[in-house]
């Protein structure tokens, strides 16, 4: 049991990262260009990681205060979902 917590752990920082990795996405494009353009490979490796981090933030942030909001905009559209509220009413 004590290594499912680790593998639990590990998926759940593994997501936070990808939900904040994907609400920034467009912002490797910038720290790409910003290394191409400038040269400076140690200032964009610096750069590149913060965006990591700033991700795992992003993510843990979403995950915490909006995420049942996200749902509840995805159910709206959700014919399953329609059809449930409106026998429930």
């Amino acid at each position: 049991m004590k290594h499912f917590r680790y593998r639990y752990k590990f998926c759940l920082w593994k997501s936070y990262f990808e939900k904040g990795y994907g609400i920034t996405h467009w912002f490797k494009y910038i720290v790409l260009l910003f290394g191409w353009a400038s040269g400076d490979v140690r200032t964009t490796t610096y750069v590149a990681i913060a965006y990591a981090i700033a991700c795992f933030i992003i993510g843990f942030y979403w995950y915490k205060y909006m995420q049942l909001a996200e749902s509840e905009v995805a159910n709206q559209y959700n014919l399953f979902q329609r059809e449930v509220r409106a026998k429930l009413k």
